[in-house]
């Protein structure tokens, strides 16, 4: 097998020196041969096993994916927000309708429901490419999949034909790395280039930036002026849909999938029973009941996402929220006051923990996501295991108790280690 990180060399296997973003794979290929690479392909050295050099590895890597390309279906989802869902929701909706599908993505590699963990949202071209084979090895027809900014700023996705594409919403992330709202557009748009001559793109027109991914062939979905249309009692182009999922942004998530779906030749005498079926991913709106009050665990870790989860909550609570939140480190830190902000805002009682600090120290963090809050509901607790402690001992009847950040995460990210830990084991354990 073909191989680009030298982690996953296997006796025999050759090595492809791959220059990244912000790795150089030269620097791995003693590490490869060490492992049992037979042979590598490479821009420059001497080794002590056979190796091709070529003037470029990455045109080298593209032109065989090129010519071994796998022959499967692809629908691919970009976005702030919704991606997990809306990709999850398209899963099961076509596996539950015959198409067998697998999906790619922040919750890992599924096929038949079996979960397999992933580095990353959007794994590297190689990668793709074996997830892509072993898919079409088990029989599926389909691949959905979340394509994330840096993977299409990174070009991980350049060899990928869509034949369906959606953009969920843009709202403010990842400025750490893209700098500026423009350029996270820039690298969204990427994925609309990348539909097949017939293929077609779903675009939520309610979004404000919704024109600019108004690319190529394309149908707009939302609550309003839009080719799909939902309103607020679930009905999608006027047919009544039972929908168990919480939240209006869950009913945006569901428009865009059923919208593929329609445009795939199914309708509602199709889906109708099908989706009141549905089950959120983990970590999404994930109840757990205790007493009269409820614990949802959502992975909302942007302004945008929290507040949607928080006005969710409003809607179907009598007693008071209380949230759990915090920022990672290493990550864009102008959103941390506006989080706070939204926080303090819409909550009865925040309690501010670390998330994943990384290389930060939580304690700063904390202080730059408080240090101009002008209201006194919250704490501070940064022990994360003992935020979350406090948070239910806090509930009393009819609360609410929401628990975000980290979601299906089963780990704390601290310096570049990653620490088992599990919020909604956490609350099992103390409810």
């Amino acid at each position: 097998m073909l191989q680009t990180d030298s982690r996953k060399i296997n006796v025999g296997d050759t090595f492809i020196a791959v220059k990244g973003s912000t790795e150089d794979g030269h620097k791995y290929i003693e590490d490869a041969i060490k492992r049992g690479a037979k042979n590598i392909v490479a821009e420059y050295g001497n080794y002590s096993i056979p190796t091709l050099i070529v003037d470029n590895t990455t045109e080298y890597l593209d032109k065989y994916l090129k010519i071994n390309s796998v022959d499967i279906k692809v629908i691919g989802v970009t976005g702030t927000n919704g991606k997990t869902t809306t990709c999850y929701i398209l899963y099961q909706l076509l596996n539950k309708l015959g198409i067998k599908c697998a999906y790619i993505g922040t919750l890992g590699y599924i096929v038949d429901d079996k979960v397999e963990q992933l580095e990353n949202t959007t794994p590297g071209k190689l990668e793709l490419y074996y997830l892509f084979k072993r898919s079409l090895e088990y029989g599926c027809e389909y691949v959905v999949m979340e394509i994330s900014s840096q993977a299409l700023d990174q070009n991980r996705v350049s060899n990928i034909e869509l034949d369906y594409a959606i953009f969920t919403n843009l709202t403010r992330d990842h400025l750490d790395y893209h700098k500026t709202i423009d350029k996270y557009i820039e690298a969204k748009q990427k994925m609309f280039y990348l539909l097949k001559e017939d293929g077609i793109s779903l675009i939520n027109n309610d979004d404000e930036y919704s024109n600019k991914f108004k690319i190529g062939k394309y149908k707009t979905y939302g609550f309003h002026e839009s080719d799909y249309v939902i309103n607020d009692d679930g009905y999608i182009n006027g047919n009544k849909y039972d929908i168990p999922l919480l939240g209006d942004f869950n009913k945006y998530n569901l428009l865009g999938a059923i919208s593929v779906l329609y445009e795939m030749g199914y309708n509602y005498d199709n889906l109708y029973k099908l989706v009141n079926q549905l089950k959120e991913p983990s970590g999404r709106m994930e109840t757990v009941n205790y007493g009269t009050n409820r614990i949802i665990i959502d992975y909302a870790h942007t302004p945008d996402a929290m507040e949607n989860v928080i006005k969710t909550a409003q809607k179907f609570t009598v007693g008071r929220i209380i949230t759990i939140i915090g920022c990672g480190g290493n990550r864009d830190k102008g959103k941390r006051k506006m989080m706070a902000e939204i926080a303090t805002d819409m909550s009865s009682y925040v309690i501010f923990t670390s998330d994943n600090p990384r290389f930060e120290n939580p304690l700063d963090i904390l202080d730059e996501m408080t240090n101009s809050l002008d209201k006194n509901n919250y704490e501070i607790e940064s022990n994360r295991e003992n935020a979350i402690k406090k948070g239910i001992q806090l509930l009393d009847n009819n609360d609410i108790l929401l628990l975000l950040g980290k979601g299906h995460e089963k780990y704390q990210i601290i310096n570049d280690t990653k620490i088992p830990f599990d919020d909604k084991e956490i609350v099992l354990k103390n409810i």
